[in-house]
């Protein structure tokens, strides 16, 4: 699996020419350098597909690099893609028009990989993948990429309370499948 980096620093930013093009290219490029690994795994824990999560990924920087010319205000880019992670997540899951699959790959790459993917591991991202695709964003966003309550509502398009209370849901569902695993 990705390795999990802490809070990656912010890209700096290249003078743009006369037409803006060149400096949206690199910032966009900048970018992807420092959070594309971040947003593939964000996508891989809600879709279980890592080919999707990376296309989705793709449609992401590819829609802020179109939308360049037109957004206002340019301060929190990396919200602005994780967003459209998210919704293109769901839209995935609208499109397949079924329960998403389990979110455990199916062979490890190597021996080194299957160490560091313990069984307790697996059996929790395995859990995750049961749950309703909301309470698994809102679990996901929270405690897996570390967001405060109020950027995982901006992601979800959703109040605060609402993510408190399907945060709270989640967890609780995902105990019961964890206990019941273990039976």
């Amino acid at each position: 699996m990705w390795k999990m980096r802490s809070r990656c620093p912010p890209p700096t930013w290249p003078a743009s020419d006369a037409s803006g093009e060149l400096g949206a290219a690199h910032m966009v490029t900048a970018l992807y350098d420092s959070h594309a690994l971040a947003l593939i795994r964000l996508a891989y824990l809600m879709l279980g597909d890592r080919h999707a999560a990376e296309d989705v990924v793709q449609d992401a920087y590819l829609s802020l690099y179109r939308a360049w010319p037109r957004l206002p205000d340019r301060t929190n880019l990396v919200g602005y893609l994780r967003v459209s992670v998210v919704n293109g997540s769901r839209s995935v899951h609208r499109r397949a028009r079924r329960v998403p699959p389990p979110l455990v790959e199916p062979d490890a790459a190597s021996a080194e990989s299957e160490v560091l993917a313990g069984e307790e591991q697996r059996a929790t991202v395995a859990a995750l993948g049961q749950l309703p695709p909301r309470q698994r964003e809102a679990i996901v966003l929270r405690y897996y990429a570390g967001l405060p309550e109020q950027e995982v509502a901006r992601a979800m398009g959703v109040s605060r309370g609402t993510i408190k209370s399907t945060t709270a849901r989640g967890m609780a569902a995902l105990g019961r499948i964890l206990r019941e695993e273990e039976q």
